[in-house]
C-alpha cells in the first residue's frame, strides 16, 4: 500500500514538473490571424479585380494550365507530409525523413513556377504597379509564396533535429504536427487563391 501511495506520488509530481504543452493550441491561435491576413488581402483583391487601368486582364494574363498544374504539385507536397506524420507515429526516422523531403521537393517547385510566372508577368511590363488588379494580384499570391518558403525553412530545421534526436519523442512529435498544421493551412489558402484569383478573373 505504501508503495502505491509513494508511486502514486512521484507521478503526480512528475505531472507538475512537466505539465502538458500547449503549443499546439497556441499554433491553432497563430493560424487564426494567418486567415485574418489573407481574409483580408482577398477581400483587398475582390475590390481591385476589375481596376485594370487599361491594361490587360487576368483573363489575357494568366495560363491556366500552368496554374493547375503548380496547384497540384502543392497538393501532393500534403500528401507526402501525410506520409511523414504517418511515419512519425510509427516511430520510422527514416520515413519521416524521406517523406518530408519529397514534401520540401514539391514546395520547391511550387515555388519555382510561382516565380517564374511572377518574372514572365514583369517582364511584359505587367509587375504589381501596371495596375490595381496587379498589385492585389501580386501581393496576395507573394504573400502565399513567403509563407510557403518560410514552411520549406521550417522543415529544414525540423530535419535537422530529428537526425539529432535519439528517437521520435513527444517533442518531435509536437513539432510535425504544429508544422502539418501550418503546410495544410498553406494548401486550403491556395486552393482559394486558385479558384478567386485565377479561375474567377478568367471566366
Amino acid at each position: 500500500m505504501l508503495q502505491k501511495t509513494s508511486a502514486a506520488a512521484l507521478a503526480e509530481h512528475d505531472h507538475h514538473d512537466h505539465p502538458p504543452s500547449h503549443s499546439v493550441f497556441g499554433f491553432w491561435l497563430y493560424l487564426m490571424t494567418d486567415c485574418i491576413i489573407f481574409g483580408t488581402l482577398f477581400a483587398v483583391f475582390a475590390v481591385m479585380q476589375n481596376q485594370f487601368a487599361g491594361g490587360p486582364t487576368g483573363k489575357d494574363l494568366f495560363d491556366i494550365p500552368g496554374v493547375a498544374l503548380e496547384t497540384a504539385v502543392l497538393l501532393i507536397s500534403s500528401i507526402t507530409y501525410g506520409f511523414a506524420m504517418i511515419g512519425a507515429h510509427k516511430q520510422r526516422t527514416g520515413q519521416v525523413l524521406f517523406w518530408l523531403a519529397v514534401t520540401f521537393l514539391c514546395g520547391a517547385t511550387f515555388l519555382y513556377f510561382e516565380l517564374h510566372e511572377f518574372a514572365g508577368l514583369i517582364a511584359e511590363g505587367n509587375g504589381p504597379g501596371r495596375s490595381a488588379f496587379l498589385s492585389a494580384f501580386f501581393t496576395l499570391v507573394a504573400t502565399h509564396g513567403i509563407h510557403v518558403t518560410f514552411g520549406m525553412l521550417w522543415m529544414i530545421v525540423l530535419m535537422v533535429q530529428i537526425v539529432k534526436a535519439p528517437s521520435l519523442g513527444e517533442r518531435e512529435l509536437r513539432r510535425l504536427t504544429c508544422l502539418s498544421l501550418f503546410w495544410h493551412f498553406l494548401d486550403i489558402v491556395w486552393i482559394c487563391v486558385f479558384s478567386f484569383v485565377y479561375l474567377a478573373s478568367v471566366i
